[in-house]
């Protein structure tokens, strides 16, 4: 089992001097997740999302970050392929020299990124990009492995030469994919690779994604697999927010979460912008459940009609916005349905700065400790 934390540096306010203190108050954040025993602190690479993300330099931050921590996991959930946005060599230099300078803490996740925003910032058609992002996956694990590389792809050709340094791990960090769907999942399984399910879809959903990809890493076959270090490793994406007063956290929550939805939908599916009302609860619940009947999502280059599999992050009834025993009660279902990792989202649009770090105390101080000693006995 593992806790972890995942960041888009999502922000309603886009002033340059709220933008500033967004990243400082990530890394006060993240200090304290390693202090209350959190395992990993994963960052998302996007660019050119406004309010949605502005994390569009994760090796930076993770860097960064990596020199304020000496425990906790440093993730990139993920790092797009695309060559013109993070050219393969370049790729695998940068995560090899964090590799050594956080002694052996990095989590390598691939992929391409979900928006034409981001893929024609870079000058592609974003229905054009997965052949290119597989031949990078493909490469740069090679590259961290040989410490050199010649190569004559469709996409990316290198003449022979030594790539430096090479990772502590050896060969390489663990590798991961990002997943939405169900044929994410399967090559994520064929290929070998950890699975990080990036959507709000809740337990039952997960159980289902959970069998897809299980199935497909065992019968994956060598001439698929990504890398060197197979791993089956499922992570599930868990909007939280924990405090004493179980209303208080509703309502904070649900507006945090309503502002993703909605600025999700304004750069996939062109919806209008988010809002930043200050409803209570039940309120943002109705809200909630209205938007249930008008969005239609795109994830990377599919059309998501609004469905069962990408609805439920508008099913309030059963979430990890409440008590430290509702979020205990939800991760529970999130570990029963095969998740190996917890990725709690905290930090999102509106959500004050003071009631995530209460609820990373409150997860650290009574979440996490309720499922230890199962894990330690286990261990034993």
């Amino acid at each position: 089992m593992r806790f972890s934390i995942i960041y888009e540096a999502q922000m309603a306010d886009t002033s340059r001097e709220n933008e500033q203190r967004v990243f400082h108050e990530i890394v006060e954040q993240s200090l304290l997740a390693e202090e209350m025993g959190f395992d990993v602190i994963w960052a998302v690479e996007h660019t050119a999302l406004t309010q949605y993300a502005h994390m569009s330099a994760p090796e930076t931050f993770l860097a960064y970050l990596a020199g304020r921590t000496t425990r906790i996991g440093i993730g990139h959930g993920v790092v797009c392929l695309p060559p013109a946005m993070n050219h393969p060599v370049k790729v695998a230099e940068r995560i090899a020299t964090l590799d050594i300078l956080s002694n052996g803490r990095v989590h390598f996740g691939m992929g391409k990124g979900g928006t034409q925003q981001e893929a024609g910032t870079f000058g592609y058609q974003l229905s054009e990009l997965q052949p290119m992002v597989d031949e990078s996956m493909y490469l740069i694990p090679k590259i961290l492995k040989q410490g050199e590389i010649e190569h004559d792809g469709t996409y990316v050709k290198i003449p022979h030469r030594p790539i430096h340094p090479s990772p502590k791990q050896d060969p390489h960090p663990q590798l991961y994919m990002a997943c939405t769907r169900a044929d994410s999942l399967i090559t994520a399984g064929s290929r070998g690779l950890g699975a990080l399910v990036l959507g709000f879809a809740g337990p039952d959903d997960i159980a289902d994604k959970n069998a897809i990809y299980r199935e497909a890493y065992a019968n994956r076959k060598p001439e698929d697999q990504v890398g060197y270090r197979p791993q089956p490793h499922l992570a599930a994406l868990c909007p939280a927010i924990v405090l004493d007063d179980r209303e208080k956290a509703r309502r904070i929550g649900l507006r945090g979460q309503r502002f993703f939805v909605e600025s999700l939908g304004y750069w996939y599916s062109g919806g209008p912008k988010p809002s930043v009302e200050d409803l209570d609860a039940s309120e943002q619940e109705a809200a909630l459940q209205r938007h249930k009947e008008e969005t239609v999502a795109w994830l990377s280059e599919e059309k998501i009609e609004v469905g069962r599999h990408h609805t439920e992050s508008f099913e309030v009834a059963q979430d990890a916005y409440g008590t430290p025993d509702d979020c205990i009660r939800y991760v529970t279902r999130l570990f029963d349905a095969g998740a190996d990792e917890i990725l709690f989202m905290f930090q999102m649009g509106g959500i004050p700065h003071e009631v995530i770090m209460e609820t990373i105390r409150n997860i650290g101080e009574k979440v996490i400790p309720h499922f230890r000693p199962a894990k330690a006995i286990a261990a034993e």
